[in-house]
């Protein structure tokens, strides 16, 4: 049976990540078809790399997992200050500053290096997942001939250091999720064969949900807004969180926004936001079930995942109007609006009355039923990942 590898920097459960997220979810289907093994780190936290885990082999969602200790946990003090003196400069910058920067990124683990290089004849091939950590950059250079990166790409400035230009020449071949993916990618990097499939995921909600369980376990009799996803200030929660309380301070009618996630930043006290952490799978759903809108602030995007969920339960969705893939997501879909602004936020929840709300959710909901299948992303997989 063709055994491949899954590449990742964290693998569990608990993880809230959207790339980790999709190479579980990815490995988990694929392993109807191939014999997969995820390698990945001990950690559990993405901003210390802190090992969580116990090093060694185990199983998460039917998928073997092997996990590696970091040795080198991120001081995220002397990380961000790195970065603020790389950013000016970022074009000159040498590969050796560069190469300092992305070991200060992490997570780094000798032992899966070392696995790796150890072991790569038993794999036939390598699939890596987001280009933007130390588990892609040092180690999909060692088995490059088999190797295949899924790099979750978007217009942020660590993708303009100049290390990227030889990474990502050599990848056998590449796996998108969207088309606006594809077409970054294809513009930023003009020397290097970029073709490949856009594949994304497939969402399938559980067998029941109930918004009215999710209500009742929350004491949440009001409408609400939900964001779904890590609360940090890359994410554009900042914002987010600053526009609805101008919203709420203009409004007469009651409203709430719940929060899902685990938060890096401080959530401002206010009668109307409510932060209910990182919450199970069937809370989730039942909290999309639900909500009135789901709203997505991140200015950076590959693939909101979450996009797809909320419509595939007839959902429709808020996004910001400068990320480029969420703005495409919701165009094909036909399933929500955008802002670019805080009255453009304001306007749009103004017009999203019931009966439009209701409107976009069945559109978005058709989009989702019709493009992401899992039968058709299967196919790509297969297709894909030649190991002739």
């Amino acid at each position: 049976m063709t055994k491949i590898a899954f590449v990742v920097q964290r693998c569990g459960l608990e993880v809230n990540g959207g790339a980790e997220a999709l190479c579980l979810k990815i490995a988990e289907r694929m392993s109807q078809y191939w014999d997969i093994e995820i390698l990945t780190t001990c950690a559990l936290d993405y901003m210390s790399w802190q090992n969580h885990y116990s090093p060694g082999v185990t199983e998460v969602a039917s998928v073997k997992v092997r996990r590696f200790p970091v040795v080198q946990q991120r001081d995220i003090a002397s990380f961000n200050h790195l970065s603020e003196k790389i950013y000016p400069r970022i074009r000159e910058a040498s590969l050796g500053d560069q190469e300092a920067w992305m070991i200060a990124q992490g997570p780094w683990s000798t032992e899966l290096i070392g696995y790796v290089k150890e072991h790569q004849n038993n794999y036939d091939a390598f699939i890596f997942f987001t280009y933007l950590y130390a588990t892609t950059y040092f180690i999909l250079p060692l088995v490059a001939q088999k190797a295949y990166l899924a790099p979750l790409a978007h217009n942020e400035w660590p993708i303009y250091m100049s290390m990227w230009d030889v990474l990502f020449e050599k990848p056998r071949g590449f796996i998108f999720n969207t088309v606006e993916e594809r077409d970054f990618v294809k513009a930023r990097f003009p020397k290097v064969n970029c073709d490949g499939p856009v594949a994304g995921i497939a969402v399938e909600p559980p067998p029941a949900y109930s918004g009215a369980d999710f209500r009742q376990q929350y004491d949440i009799n009001d409408p609400f807004l939900l964001y779904i996803g890590r609360i940090d200030p890359s994410k554009g929660c900042e914002k987010l969180l600053r526009y609805f309380m101008e919203l709420r301070s203009r409004e007469l009618r009651s409203r709430k926004l719940i929060l899902l996630g685990k938060p890096t930043m401080q959530i401002p006290k206010h009668p109307d936001i409510i932060a209910l952490g990182f919450v199970d799978e069937q809370t989730k759903w039942n909290a999309l079930a639900a909500c009135d809108l789901l709203v997505m602030p991140s200015p950076y995007e590959s693939l909101s995942m979450v996009l797809l969920e909320a419509w595939a339960v007839s959902k429709p969705v808020l996004v910001n109007g400068k990320c480029p893939v969420l703005v495409g997501q919701c165009r094909r879909a036909q399933g929500g609006l955008w802002y670019a602004s805080k009255d453009e936020f304001q306007v749009a929840i103004e017009i999203m009355d019931e009966r439009v709300r209701n409107q976009l959710g069945k559109q978005g909901k058709h989009f989702v039923e019709t493009n992401y299948k899992w039968s058709i992303i299967e196919s790509i997989y297969l297709q894909k990942i030649d190991i002739s």
